[in-house]
């Protein structure tokens, strides 16, 4: 009970992180008149936070070759943290290691050689990007994102205590779904507890069962804030606008085509908000909006939310607050 207090008492007193995942796309990069168009519609669905997201690459899942994206260079991180902060909202940077027909989770250099080289290569990169986020006065970084096959390694350690060196503010790592969150050893150095948020949630047609799957994920979540004394930011939590989106939430249109259901995203995206309305979890930052403005419409089955009935979800949420419990 103790623990629960405190990681609620925490909760309340931290700065809530509501808003989204605003990712930069081609001819519509940060600093640029159509993406502060884009974050202009954010603040008016009612966010008060945006996840800047640069990118890091390497070419496959054992490669210790991890360098820097070119999506996005110093000059367009600061420019999107001062576009962020000029609209009065909260700037998140939140790295993401990009893996060519693959996902950041499965990670996993095939040597001890290369572990420790991909390490190396980690702390110089994301050290770099807090610099950048602090000189630009970020109001919080995050040192990683869903490397779930990396979290149980000493490595991180030093990594969290390098970024805490070049960034004093808020630090957190995310983690992929609830059930490696329960697992990262190394939430104590850090100030929020960050998860992603994609269970399988069964068939359109079974909104019960998407119900017990919710409420079972936010009872673990309340359990793991309790445990950490941390309050829980979910950094990530989307569904395409296609049918049959809540068999596999975190499936891409390149993964599988399908017709658009825009429907299912807003009904989907309104449960989860409701049962994240609780003690511990201190912010959701929806998956996703592009910063090209005119992004989304009712044919896009991608996850943006623009020019869908999920945009009307989340004002009536974040504004009126529709759907509290």
């Amino acid at each position: 009970m103790l623990g629960w207090l405190i990681a609620a008492e925490q909760a309340a007193a931290t700065q809530r992180l509501d808003g989204f995942n605003v990712i930069a796309v081609p001819d519509h990069g940060f600093g640029t008149p159509s993406a502060a168009q884009a974050l202009v519609a954010a603040k008016q669905l009612g966010a008060v936070a945006v996840a800047i997201v640069p990118f890091l690459w390497q070419p496959d899942t054992r490669s210790p070759q991890l360098v820097r994206g070119n999506d996005m260079p110093d000059g367009d991180l600061r420019a999107a943290i001062r576009d962020v902060h000029r609209l009065g909202l909260a700037a998140v940077v939140k790295p993401h290691v990009w893996v060519p027909g693959s996902w950041a989770g499965a990670i996993a250099p095939d040597s001890a050689t290369a572990w420790g080289t991909w390490f190396t290569r980690y702390r110089a990169e994301i050290v770099r990007l807090a610099q950048v986020a602090n000189e630009e006065g970020a109001d919080a970084f995050a040192v990683g994102t869903e490397l779930v096959k990396t979290t149980q390694r000493p490595e991180w350690i030093e990594i969290i205590a390098a970024v805490r060196t070049v960034f004093p503010r808020t630090l957190f790592y995310v983690a992929h779904n609830v059930e490696e969150a329960e697992a990262v050893p190394f939430w104590r150095d850090l100030d929020l507890i960050g998860v992603t948020l994609y269970p399988v949630l069964g068939t359109a047609e079974d909104a019960a069962g998407r119900q017990a799957v919710m409420e079972m994920v936010a009872r673990r979540l309340d359990t793991l804030a309790a445990r950490e004394h941390k309050p829980i930011v979910v950094a990530e939590i989307g569904l395409r606008s296609a049918r049959d989106a809540t068999l596999k939430p975190w499936e891409s249109p390149e993964e599988r085509p399908a017709e658009p259901d825009p429907q299912i995203q807003a009904e989907v995206l309104a449960e989860w908000l409701k049962v994240l309305d609780r003690p511990a979890v201190s912010g959701v930052l929806i998956w996703r909006m592009l910063s090209d403005p005119g992004a989304g419409g009712p044919a896009d089955t991608d996850f943006t939310v623009q020019g869908k009935p999920a945009e009307a979800v989340l004002r009536c949420a974040w504004t009126l607050g529709c759907g509290r419990r």
